[in-house]
């Protein structure tokens, strides 16, 4: 399988905020916060278009107090990671919206932001995960987890440098 990558599209912040909504009303004050994160929310940033979107409840691993809402929004649950910050994912029926669930002060969430906003102001290193993620995109994948793997060094590398 080979990885769609495309142009950044402005489009993509009006996707996330009509997302955005939909998932405040589904929750309402369970929502404690929800972010644009990956590739779609850093102007400039070639992406796969799909829509990343962070959410972060007061725990994650109680599904019963927000999984269903969600559903009933038409987000499914896809996985289940209680060994990795009781991570949930889910994604809209078109599969072009992932929502990340996370509990309330994981370090996950910072660590995605911190990623986030250091791309949206750091042209270079924006301009090299850029070419690196064409780069790989270019290869045949077996899963799309596969490329998302592959990015692992440059993003921890890009990390190392926010992080100073």
């Amino acid at each position: 399988m080979r990885i769609a990558i495309e142009e950044y599209d402005r489009r993509w912040l009006e996707r996330f905020r009509r997302e955005e909504a939909k998932i405040r009303r589904a929750l309402g004050e369970r929502a404690l916060r929800i972010e644009h994160v990956g590739s779609t929310s850093v102007p400039g940033l070639a992406a796969k278009p799909v829509i990343d979107v962070l959410l972060e409840v007061v725990d994650s691993a109680d599904e019963a107090a927000y999984a269903p809402l969600l559903e009933s929004a038409g987000y499914g649950l896809r996985i289940r990671e209680p060994e990795w910050f009781e991570h949930r994912f889910f994604k809209d029926g078109a599969e072009v919206v992932q929502i990340h669930v996370f509990g309330a002060g994981c370090p996950e969430i910072e660590r995605m932001l911190r990623f986030r906003d250091w791309l949206r102001a750091n042209g270079a290193d924006r301009e090299w995960y850029g070419l690196k993620k064409r780069e790989l995109a270019e290869r045949e994948w077996e899963r799309v987890d596969d490329y998302a793997n592959a990015k692992t060094e440059v993003i921890e590398a890009i990390l190392r440098r926010a992080i100073c």
